[in-house]
């Protein structure tokens, strides 16, 4: 990433302090897949002869057929880790307005491309696993589909794959040589783009505290059969990781965003999900407190399409 510009930009509506920090502490990162697609459209032809058995016409039909059971253990094993990487990608980062692309500490870089490169080891190996099942996966489809298989809808290699980059998304000095008025244009369009990414990141972190919030709390005051609900322990971790990625990746924007995870993480601290499955006080004082919490987190989530959250000062 690029340091801070040297030519002055107008202000925009939002902390252009924050948003300046993020572009100076945080790099872009970019996950990509090449993926093998399950699914095929059928042709015209297939379609229209599909409709014939209904009376109908082939345009105004709709219809597909699936390539290979995607149930199968090894195809099942592809896809895994695949979510794996996406859910972690998505763990590390922020949002940022441009498809595909989101925010990493600069600091991480480092570590996450080691992480990455860990995945993407396990993705070869599964898919060398499937490689091992490909063609009774396609002996199997050929049954199945009869005369709509077509040996041309699966290919030989390079099925699977997954790659990463770390695309810039300041100006290109270059412009500043060629136009300065391209270049300020550029200038503004990209500042805007990271206030968006400071409303973004507050508007995720939100929404994630105030569904984990709610979720626990009904799972803690509500009741099945006049007995407390069960719930998982995940229901509490989670919780605990949220704050740990909050207090990692926060861009210290909003005062009461800080204030209301502050509430939440001193409720549950120290408690362990036993604990509230043993000792019904406990139990009831943890969901009225959190309660609290979340009343305040769903009048945020409410008027936030009137409103800003509340923003530190510049």
């Amino acid at each position: 990433m690029s340091t801070l510009l040297n030519e002055p930009i107008h202000e925009v509506p939002t902390s252009t302090s924050t948003s300046q920090r993020l572009r100076t502490t945080m790099a872009a990162i970019r996950l990509s897949f090449t993926w093998f697609g399950t699914r095929k459209t059928l042709s015209a032809e297939q379609k229209a002869r599909a409709a014939e058995s209904f009376g109908a016409k082939g345009e105004f039909l709709s219809a597909g057929k699936k390539l290979i059971d995607t149930r199968h253990p090894s195809f099942k094993a592809v896809t895994a880790v695949r979510s794996r990487a996406v859910s972690y990608w998505k763990g590390i980062s922020l949002p940022f307005p441009e498809a595909g692309i989101r925010l990493v500490r600069q600091d991480d870089v480092g570590s996450i491309n080691m992480q990455l490169t860990t995945l993407r080891a396990e993705l070869e190996e599964v898919v060398e696993q499937l490689d091992d099942a490909y063609v009774e996966l396609r002996l199997a489809a050929r049954q199945r589909l009869g005369s709509l298989y077509n040996e041309a809808d699966y290919p030989e290699s390079r099925l699977f794959d997954m790659s990463w980059d770390w695309p810039s998304v300041e100006p290109p000095p270059y412009l500043q040589r060629l136009s300065s008025d391209l270049y300020r244009e550029e200038c503004q369009r990209v500042q805007a783009r990271f206030d968006e990414a400071v409303r973004l990141a507050e508007s995720a972190f939100l929404e994630e505290l105030s569904g984990l919030v709610t979720h626990l709390t009904e799972r803690l005051a509500g009741h099945d059969d006049g007995k407390p609900k069960v719930f998982r322990d995940s229901a509490v971790e989670n919780l605990t990781q949220f704050f740990e990625r909050f207090r990692h990746l926060n861009v210290n924007s909003s005062e009461q965003l800080d204030q209301l995870v502050g509430e939440a993480q001193q409720i549950v601290r120290g408690v362990q999900p036993q604990q509230l499955r043993d000792n019904q006080s406990l139990r009831q004082h943890v969901a009225e407190q959190l309660s609290g919490v979340g009343s305040v987190l769903d009048d945020l989530l409410v008027d936030r399409p009137r409103r800003n959250i509340l923003r530190r000062p510049r």
